[in-house]
């Protein structure tokens, strides 16, 4: 087996009392699914940003592709976000910008590596538009014009457009009715299959998992308590708080 894209070691985070993650581990593979799930507090979201490089861990390294993050400067960390990661927020507008147009937004990231020829950052804008089932007569809209599902496509298509090797996704269903959520689910699904994506995706949402991961880390109290392939996990969960989640989702 090749070596993993990321992967992360003990590592440990304190807020005051609060350890928000403690002695955690984690790897993922070039085009894997991996997904981050437990409830409000668990230290999800958290190792998240711990592993984009938003937050630094108290202990603990993280490796990407053989690079310690930690030890790379804040400008060598920009650079990978810009090339070779992508993040997609909860909210879509904090992935956004909201007084920039659609194409805007999209183009912006070519442009920060490099690309200047306006029509063909304006056609692959285009492209990155019909992808992600928005219609390309909105290229020059505003994102505040655009309702929160196509907001929230919208900054898929941004993140994206770079064809970044690593994606983390920050509950990228939240907050959406249930019917968007099951399309923006199967968008996010073919997406990743048709470019071979590496995937870190925080969910408490446990279908959402089913449907997109190979593995699933499930967290409680800042500690990984059950990791393994999705449908092992879910299907013959081992830990008490797996079988809890698993079964709160069967009673519901």
């Amino acid at each position: 087996m090749s070596a993993p894209l990321m992967q992360a070691t003990g590592l440990t985070l304190n807020f005051g009392r609060i350890r928000a993650l403690d002695d955690v581990g984690i790897s993922i593979w070039p085009g894997e699914v991996v997904a981050i799930v437990g409830e409000s507090g668990s230290g999800k979201s958290t190792l998240l940003r711990v592993l984009s490089g938003q937050a630094q861990a108290d202990a603990g390294q993280v490796l990407y592709d053989g690079q310690d993050v930690g030890a790379m400067t804040e400008a060598g960390r920009r650079r990978l976000l810009r090339a070779e990661w992508g993040f997609v927020h909860q909210n879509p507008r904090d992935g956004l910008r909201m007084a920039v147009s659609a194409g805007g937004n999209i183009g912006e990231r070519l442009m920060a590596q490099g690309n200047c020829h306006y029509g063909n950052i304006r056609k692959s804008a285009a492209s990155w538009l019909q992808k992600v089932e928005i219609e390309v007569d909105r290229l020059d809209d505003l994102p505040r014009t655009f309702s929160g599902g196509m907001q929230q496509r919208l900054q898929i298509a941004r993140t994206l457009v770079t064809e970044p090797r690593l994606i983390f996704m920050d509950e990228p269903t939240g907050g959406l009715d249930v019917s968007v959520q099951a399309r923006l689910l199967d968008l996010i699904r073919a997406l990743v299959a048709e470019l071979g994506l590496a995937v870190l995706i925080v969910t408490h949402d446990i279908a959402a998992a089913r449907l997109l991961a190979h593995r699933i880390v499930v967290m409680r109290h800042g500690r990984v308590v059950e990791e393994g392939l999705t449908d092992r996990v879910l299907d013959d969960p081992q830990h008490p708080y797996t079988q809890l989640l698993v079964t709160s989702v069967l009673a519901a």
